[in-house]
């Protein structure tokens, strides 16, 4: 007690600064002057930012009067353990959500947990859209259905602007159409004139756009939800545009077709595409490579991409990391890209090839039941065999790596920092899907924070989705 008493405060939170969680909530069961001590906001802010960098920090102060720095320390590190620990009787549950009555051709968060503030508040929605021509809205914690729209046409893509709380898809006539978020209400409708599609949701300066890739090769801009056409750009003559990507800060739109080894993918600098200027052409750059069947923008390097290339006819394939730029003068502005990585990758299953990434210099690559972390210069971090058969989709964030599987399981991996080697990728466990007597597999994964959502092609034509949500 004389040693609580011996230290002014300041004194004993500069000495607190130097705890861990655990110690510092031991230390606080010490003497009342300890317990003010270890409770300064100061402390657990500084703790959460160590360990969370990309906290949303406006956000969480904004519910200051209810919640405090330390609360949201001690929920989210108690989540991630139960996420790295994966117990169904007691780290999560799982519904299955059924009521399509043909294949899930795509589904997307609308509203969910972003690891801030909604740590508290999250009920995630998800939206699905299926070749029985209906879309549907899922309340993935209660498992029920909350709202499905009138049948129509067979569905071919679907995307969300959680902006604005709304849901865009296209069907097998070229139609493509947006729906109000909160009641499946029908807003806007295009004719597009082609029969399959390949959609992007947009923000762009507190305004939404809607890219639409279609299969001659053109790429189209439309403002979202009123569906209007904005700018029209040609990119691969008479080949599916399928790629489509944005870069994290939205300034830069890749778009490209997996089906012609000869075509470049071309980057757009956003605002041209957007808001195009009368008599003069939109800003692009064709990137130096050909035959592009993966993309990915490095989250916390908004204007680095990396994608993987091929000429098509040997196994050994190029990944290739670009930083782009905007070259201004006087009198005009030329996109550039600079090739600041290139290695080679061996892959059997070129056309199924996933890569995602984490943070500015991890990549990751899926290939048949093989997953593979470079860094951005081409060294292998880690390499994974853990399903039997082909991974079919890969969701990345900060904390975990989650694949899914033909194999109907999904794995759940998680990063780690190690002091010696840097970022590590150690797997942890599966989550099962069912039965294979039922059903052909995992056809596609989706996270939140907090809950991960996947499709299952059922045997019967019916899919489902399964949707595994980690309790608090």
């Amino acid at each position: 007690m004389e040693m609580c008493q011996s230290l002014p405060l300041d004194c004993l939170i500069s000495v607190f600064s130097l705890l861990q969680e655990e110690d510092l909530i031991r230390a606080s069961t010490i003497c009342k002057e300890w317990n003010y001590a270890a409770e300064t906001p100061w402390l657990w802010r500084r703790l959460c930012l160590r360990r969370w960098s990309f906290c949303n920090v406006s956000q969480l102060l904004s519910d200051t009067g209810t919640h405090s720095w330390k609360a949201y320390y001690l929920r989210r590190s108690h989540l991630e353990m139960k996420m790295k620990t994966g117990r169904s009787y007691a780290d999560y549950t799982c519904n299955s959500l059924r009521g399509h009555k043909g294949k899930i051709v795509g589904f997307a968060y609308l509203t969910g947990n972003d690891g801030c503030s909604d740590v508290w508040k999250s009920t995630p929605v998800v939206c699905s859209a299926s070749t029985d021509g209906t879309v549907k809205a899922w309340d993935i914690h209660k498992g029920v259905n909350l709202w499905s729209s009138p049948a129509q046409s067979p569905m071919k893509d679907i995307t969300v602007d959680p902006v604005q709380s709304v849901v865009i898809t296209s069907d097998s006539t070229g139609t493509i159409k947006t729906w109000k978020g909160a009641s499946g209400e029908e807003v806007s409708s295009f004719l597009s004139g082609f029969s399959e599609t390949t959609l992007l949701s947009f923000n762009h300066k507190d305004s939404s756009f809607l890219m639409v890739g279609t299969i001659l090769g053109s790429l189209l801009v439309l403002t979202c939800p009123a569906l209007c056409e904005v700018s029209r750009h040609m990119v691969c003559d008479s080949f599916r545009l399928n790629l489509l990507l944005s870069s994290p800060d939205k300034k830069w739109i890749l778009a490209a077709s997996k089906e012609n080894f000869n075509s470049s993918p071309k980057v757009f600098y956003s605002e041209s595409a957007c808001y195009p200027a009368e008599d003069e052409d939109s800003l692009c750059h064709s990137l130096p490579v050909t035959g592009c069947f993966a993309a990915v923008f490095l989250p916390s390097h908004p204007a680095r991409l990396a994608l993987i290339q091929s000429d098509g006819l040997f196994r050994n394939k190029t990944l290739t990391v670009f930083d782009l730029t905007l070259k201004e003068s006087k009198y005009k502005k030329e996109p550039q890209a600079q090739e600041v990585a290139s290695f080679g990758v061996e892959l059997s299953h070129s056309s199924d090839v996933i890569l995602e990434a984490r943070g500015s210099s991890a990549l990751l690559v899926a290939d048949g039941n093989h997953l593979k972390v470079y860094t951005f210069k081409g060294d292998l971090v880690a390499s994974f065999e853990d399903h039997l058969q082909p991974i079919t989709g890969l969701c990345v964030d900060s904390f975990r790596v989650v694949t899914a599987s033909r194999d109907l399981s999904l794995r759940v991996l998680t990063w780690r920092n190690d002091p010696e080697h840097g970022l590590t990728l150690e797997s942890q466990y599966h989550l099962l899907g069912g039965s294979l007597t039922r059903s052909r597999g995992f056809t596609n994964v989706a996270c939140d924070y907090s809950s991960i959502v996947a499709s299952v092609e059922s045997l019967d034509g019916k899919d489902v989705l399964k949707a595994y949500t980690f309790d608090f």
